[in-house]
């Protein structure tokens, strides 16, 4: 069996660091024989297999809106059915592993997105507090000096050129 080099960089992805799992583990998880996967990373060290090359069949590839939908339908067909299901849509087991992984990475990335975002945005929000508050206690002060000039009966300098 011909597997994709995306399958092949989610095998080796487990067995490499940093998750560094046994070859048996991954091998019994992946459904692909610890012969293939130790000649895989043999491949890798001697520089045969180029993992950093397009997909084999990029016209084949998915959005991660279609993988998600794929493994939620996947989920809700019985057992039984799973074979019949995954030849009618193209796939192997081993693509809904893979498109589960790519979607729980992209959810963790966005994640941490959204917590940088929030702290920059909460930082702004504290400048910009500690800006008004300055900004008020002026404008009272001003408003105080204001008032005084008006009980004690005191001109601006403004209106005395004027007179």
């Amino acid at each position: 069996m011909k597997y994709t080099t995306t399958f092949k960089k989610a095998v080796l992805r487990k067995v490499l660091p940093p998750e560094k799992r046994s070859v048996h583990s991954v091998s019994k998880e992946m459904g692909v024989g610890e012969i293939t996967i130790h000649r895989w990373i043999s491949q890798i060290k001697d520089g045969t297999l180029n993992l950093e090359q397009d997909e084999e069949n990029p016209s084949g590839q998915r959005n991660m809106t279609e993988k998600l939908n794929l493994l939620l339908e996947y989920q809700k067909i019985p057992q039984e059915e799973n074979g019949e299901w995954l030849r009618k849509n193209g796939l192997h087991e081993e693509h809904l592993a893979i498109f589960q992984q790519e979607i729980k990475t992209l959810m963790a990335n966005k994640s941490d997105d959204k917590d940088k975002e929030i702290k920059e945005l909460k930082k702004q929000l504290a400048k910009k507090d500690k800006e008004l508050k300055r900004k008020e206690a002026a404008l009272a002060e001003l408003a105080a000096i204001m008032t005084l000039k008006k009980k004690l009966g005191w001109k601006d300098d403004d209106s005395a050129e004027e007179v």
